[in-house]
């Protein structure tokens, strides 16, 4: 059965006026064309500022779904009213007017991409069509695939799909992106601290490295070229002792070498971050699933992961990659995959 579910902790502004589209180019992380998209605004020196999904609506505007809760980003209103300067464009918050919903497990159309590769580990796709629609007010969401479609539903209304889907809770939606390996939001994609590639912006879609001057675009690029990706976001498995639903956000997860006989032991270096958590959906007592910002050195048979204690547990990390995650070729720095 085909689910629905509402996104809580969302703001949606209007970008409207003939300058609109202009204006968001020279910001946003990707090139703007009039359809959704899906992307990022960025500081200058290359760290994420907010993660957005930009939708289209009748009228010559444009509806930024993000998530607003305080941080050490200034709001993306004020943020956004800083580079108004002349364009004629404007900028209001809407959010009073519009609700955010998910729908996925409907029956899926077949799209082809292709996966360009770089020596430093970054990966982007290459759509083979306008990969997030073309409908006012929907989003198909190509961040992973099986993520379905991202709806704007006016304030206190359902969508029309209430009628033919099963209509969940918020935190089905949570548990749906977290077992795709999807982060979204300042608890995963941390403001002013979170790399864009690290954070998967890169596979996700919300990059161009092709495009032209943008904000946050000189360290991004040189990344991609010259770099070496660290660190990813990927779903882990956690389990405890302790009867604890779910971990608290953003708790240390250290590692330690698996001893074998005969050999020392040597000290690893850097820690991981917990990110969004939620109880395990077997309702096992102490299991949850979750995201974590992990070093890619520490992804080894022989290195067990665990949190820092906190409320009196500490949690076993177990990490995957998503069955989806594109699978790096060995001569060729380009493959083709169908979602």
């Amino acid at each position: 059965m085909p689910c629905l579910a509402p996104i809580h902790r969302r703001a949606v502004l209007a970008v409207s006026g003939s300058d609109a589209t202009q204006f968001l180019n020279g910001l946003l992380a990707t090139s703007v064309h009039g359809n959704p998209s899906y992307s990022a605004f960025l500081h200058a020196q290359g760290r994420v500022l907010h993660d957005v999904f930009l939708f289209t609506s009748p009228s010559p505007t444009y509806l930024i779904d993000h998530d607003p809760f305080p941080s050490e980003s200034p709001p993306l209103l004020s943020l956004l009213k800083r580079f108004v300067l002349r364009a004629k464009v404007r900028i209001r918050d809407v959010t009073p007017e519009w609700d955010v919903w998910a729908a996925w497990g409907e029956r899926p159309q077949l799209h082809h991409r292709s996966w360009h590769w770089a020596a430093s580990g970054a990966v982007e796709p290459v759509w083979h069509d306008l990969p997030w629609g073309t409908e006012h007010g929907v989003l198909l969401d190509r961040r992973a695939p099986g993520m379905g479609r991202r709806l704007l539903v006016r304030k206190g209304d359902k969508p029309q799909e209430a009628s033919t889907h099963d209509v969940l809770s918020p935190d089905a939606y949570i548990l749906h992106r977290i077992m795709h390996g999807v982060p979204e939001g300042s608890a995963d994609i941390q403001p002013m601290h979170a790399f864009p590639i690290e954070s998967n912006l890169d596979v996700m879609g919300g990059l161009d490295f092709r495009k032209g001057c943008y904000v946050g675009q000189e360290l991004t690029v040189r990344t991609y070229h010259t770099g070496m990706i660290r660190k990813r976001i990927l779903p882990v498995a956690l389990s405890t002792t302790s009867a604890s639903a779910s971990p608290p956000l953003h708790l240390a997860i250290k590692p330690s070498v698996i001893p074998s006989p005969g050999t020392s032991t040597p000290r690893l270096r850097g820690t991981s971050t917990l990110l969004t958590s939620i109880a395990s959906p077997s309702g096992s007592p102490g299991t949850a699933v979750g995201l974590a910002l992990l070093r890619l050195e520490h992804l080894r048979p022989d290195i067990a992961l665990c949190t820092d204690e906190a409320d009196g547990a500490r949690w076993k990390v177990e990490p995957w990659w998503p069955d989806w995650w594109p699978k790096q070729p060995s001569s060729e720095n380009t493959v083709d995959s169908v979602d």
